[in-house]
């Protein structure tokens, strides 16, 4: 977890987690004012570009200050108490942040590359409900370069899903450097993508995704998921603390089954 701690720094210092200048209401403002063209002639020759690039950097801003939050949730090292520990290799640790609510840190190493995992979990993220049966789909709504992404996930409504379907509007933003891989990711709105009818809207975040070559053991990699979520809805908090780890667990499971077919 130090060197976790050294490695914010570097990409503070570098730049890497800058906070962009521009406000989220100015963009939506400019949004509204691009609407209003379009309705009015039709047309909004270069403005419509400038609205578009801000909206895009305000999505980026999203989620850079997402992954810098969650990064630094997850290196504090005060509040942590182990909630279980899997003879599969599973590691879980809660906190209870401001609103009295529980975070998970899940530690677990894999059979794969940081690079596999990456193309899994980010890269081909719209594939997820292909191996895990607890997503009905995931659908990408808009990219923003290579690293930043504007997604909508639906949870699948089977049996034994004691929280209930829900879907997330989320921005996910990925950053490499030398030593890790990071994912991060926080709920985000869109007016043109309300809520949908039959679902609670709930909201993921900040969270993030941390992965990193085991050493001196190569095509092993540890991945560090801290899981923030406000499910919304009327739920016993005993109830969603006790879904959530497990969740993780489920995820992990399904994970490594995934990564097994790919090399068979």
């Amino acid at each position: 977890m130090a060197a976790l701690g050294q490695e914010i720094g570097k990409m503070q210092k570098r730049g890497k987690l800058s906070f962009l200048s521009r406000s989220w209401n100015m963009t939506w403002s400019l949004r509204t004012i691009k609407d209003e063209m379009e309705q009015t002639d039709g047309r909004c020759d270069g403005v419509c570009d400038g609205v578009e690039k801000n909206m895009d950097l305000s999505y980026q801003q999203q989620g850079q200050e997402a992954l810098q939050e969650a990064l630094e949730l997850t290196h504090s090292t005060d509040g942590w108490r182990m909630e279980l520990s899997e003879d599969s290799g599973e590691v879980i640790y809660s906190k209870v942040v401001q609103g009295n609510r529980k975070v998970f840190r899940l530690e677990v190493d894999l059979n794969a590359t940081p690079d596999e995992l990456y193309e899994v979990l980010f890269v081909k993220v719209e594939e997820m409900n292909e191996w895990n049966p607890n997503i009905a789909h995931i659908r990408v709504l808009k990219h923003i370069g290579k690293e930043t992404m504007v997604t909508h996930e639906v949870s699948a409504g089977k049996a034994g899903n004691f929280i209930g379907q829900r879907d997330f509007l989320s921005v996910r933003h990925s950053l490499r450097t030398r030593q890790c891989i990071y994912l991060g990711g926080v709920a985000t709105h869109l007016d043109a993508f309300p809520p949908q009818s039959g679902f609670i809207r709930a909201e993921d975040g900040p969270t993030c995704i941390i992965i990193q070559a085991v050493p001196d053991c190569t095509g092993r990699s540890k991945l560090t998921w801290l899981l923030n979520m406000d499910v919304k809805g009327w739920l016993p908090k005993s109830l969603v603390n006790q879904t959530l780890p497990q969740a993780q667990l489920d995820f992990t499971r399904h994970l490594r089954r995934r990564l097994w077919t790919s090399r068979k």
